[in-house]
This record gives C-alpha cells, structure tokens and sequence, in this order.
C-alpha cells in the first residue's frame, strides 16, 4: 500500500492539535463527533483552540468534554443549549459564541470545502445575526455577506474507511461530518471499521480519500463512565 496507507494512530496525530488552532468537529448534539480524537485532544494539553461545529455537545460527551475544560476560547455553532458549562462560560466572558442558523453554517462550511468565497443570504437581515456584517445589493435587494468558514484541523467520524481514506457514515450520523472533512486543511477520521483499499462500493463513498490525511480506529465511547458519573 505504501504511501495510500493512510491508517495510523493516536499518539502518531497527536502533535497535530496545536495551541490557538482553529478546530472544525463533526456531530450532531456529539452524535457523530470523533470521542477517540477529543479524547486525544484533551491529552494532548492544547489550549486556546477556536471550534467551529454544530453545536457544544454535552459536558460528559462529544465537544463538550474539551469545553468544560476552559480551553476554548471561541466558538462558532447553532446552538449550546445541550452544555450548560459552555453557556455559563459564554455569560462569564470565559468563551466567545459566534451564533449561526445551522444551515447557513453548514453552508459557510460548505463554502469552504468547495473554494467559494461565501455566498449571500437574507436571512438573519435585521437581526442580531446580522450586526457588523457586511451588506450587499443585488438588483435592488439587500443581502448579507456570510464568509466560509475553513479549519486548521478537522475531525470527523464515519462507520467504515478504507486505508485510503474514503469514508462511508451511518445514516443520520454522518451529519455534517462530510462538510467538516471538505473544508479542514487537515482532517482526521476515526472509524469503526477500517478494510483494504478497493473494498468499498464506490456507489457508498460519501467522502473521498483525497479529503482525508490520517484515519484511526475509534476507540468507542466510555458508557459505564458516563452511567457510573453522570447518572444518564
């Protein structure tokens, strides 16, 4: 396989994360969110680290695990209302929250991935959304100017990889997984099930190995943990 071998592990990816990255995460209320690679993140002892996602996870699950931590210092999602700890941190200064609704961020994601330069919305015009943005006219209407939105690292999680990198999800959890791997200058996969290159249905890939630097084996997600400190 040489070079197209693409599999490796976490302690190999961990001099990735580096203090005041700008992170982009896969998941959907941390369905979908890598938990091996925020595992990895949080030991990697990285700090000041900008997120970009679909929402804070929960404190004892998906993102929410680095933000509880106090090591972020931004946040670009749709929502935080699943993580108490990152709104007390948003009240308290501590975090800063950027709001998006979740298809415009997906599209400012998305943006990114394919070389658009943003793209123009009226919606969020004449809201809170919409301060300190800039305004274009187009035949007589008015738009906002919504940027794309890029990463220094992305980490996303998928059913099935082959060593090549292509990825295939599971149903709703593939999410936006697709767009974060799209749009990171570097992206790590953590998959549950990893085969030989030419072993996928080409009809199956949803992402393409030519997006995707590193993939690893997940490593789960602790349950008797979260049962035993969480009570849920």
């Amino acid at each position: 396989m040489g070079s197209f071998n693409k599999v490796t592990d976490y302690q190999a990816v961990k001099p990735l994360f580096f203090d005041g990255m700008t992170l982009l995460f896969g998941g959907f209320g941390g369905v979908g969110t890598p938990p091996g690679l925020v595992d990895c993140l949080i030991e990697s002892g990285v700090k000041d680290v900008h997120l970009i996602g679909n929402d804070a996870g929960f404190p004892w699950i998906g993102i929410g695990k680095f933000v509880v931590l106090k090591r972020a210092v931004s946040l670009v999602a749709s929502h935080i209302g699943s993580n108490p700890v990152a709104g007390q941190l948003m009240t308290d200064g501590e975090l800063q929250v950027e709001f998006a609704p979740q298809g415009i961020l997906n599209e400012r994601i998305r943006s990114a991935g394919v070389g658009l330069n943003g793209f123009l919305t009226e919606i969020g015009k004449g809201t809170l959304l919409g301060e300190n943005k800039p305004i274009v006219t187009l035949k007589g209407r008015e738009y906002l100017y919504e940027s794309p939105l890029s990463g220094d690292l992305g980490i996303v999680y998928a059913k099935k990889a082959d060593t090549f990198g292509n990825l295939v999800f599971d149903k709703t959890a593939r999410n936006n997984n697709p767009l974060i791997a799209m749009a990171a200058k570097t992206t790590i996969a953590e998959v549950e099930e990893i085969v030989e290159m030419g072993a996928l249905d080409p009809e199956e890939i949803i992402v393409p190995g030519a997006f995707v630097k590193h993939v690893v084996p997940t490593k789960g997600i602790n349950w008797k943990w979260i049962w035993e400190t969480q009570g849920t």
